[in-house]
């Protein structure tokens, strides 16, 4: 990824020098948006369903589940999603280089791991898939989409002055 500074301080980040990457992330956030909106109560125009900043990252902050709580939280700091309970139970996956079919199968497998059996509707919203199928889970061939690197979700940090 291109990250040479601009005039005026600011890291340059060129659109297409890590559109694979935004592209995967688009598509393992709809993954993880699915899954909240399983167990969030409906809230006006989907916003239970939105992503918060973290200082690591981003996180759908509580999901009410039994009569506990989970959060996932895409941790871009140590390229993993961390999935935790109410009980003190935490599951990571890897946020590496795979395809969209293996990342969905390592988070539903967290996710049972953890007591939290998740069912979500397996196809993109919002946009075109870039296979014929339309589901990700039979539609993966070999990795699609996928970070080079985990450091290709890292931003260079600029100093405030």
């Amino acid at each position: 990824m291109t990250t040479s500074s601009t005039a005026d301080g600011w890291p340059s980040l060129r659109v297409e020098d890590w559109a694979p990457t935004r592209d995967t992330l688009h598509m393992w956030s709809q993954i993880v948006g699915k899954i909240r909106l399983t167990y969030a109560p409906l809230v006006n125009h989907w916003w239970q369903v939105t992503s918060y900043v973290t200082p690591r990252g981003l996180s759908t902050s509580a999901i009410p589940h039994g009569t506990g709580v989970f959060d996932i939280e895409f941790d871009f700091v140590d390229h993993r999603l961390v999935i935790r309970t109410s009980t003190g139970a935490a599951r990571t996956v890897a946020l590496a280089p795979k395809s969209v079919a293996q990342f969905y199968s390592e988070t539903m497998g967290a996710l049972d791991d953890l007591g939290l059996p998740t069912r979500i509707q397996p196809h993109p919203n919002t946009m075109e898939a870039p296979w014929q199928a339309t589901e990700w889970l039979i539609a993966q061939n070999g990795i699609l989409h996928g970070p080079g690197t985990p450091s290709c979700l890292n931003l260079p940090v600029v100093p405030v002055e």
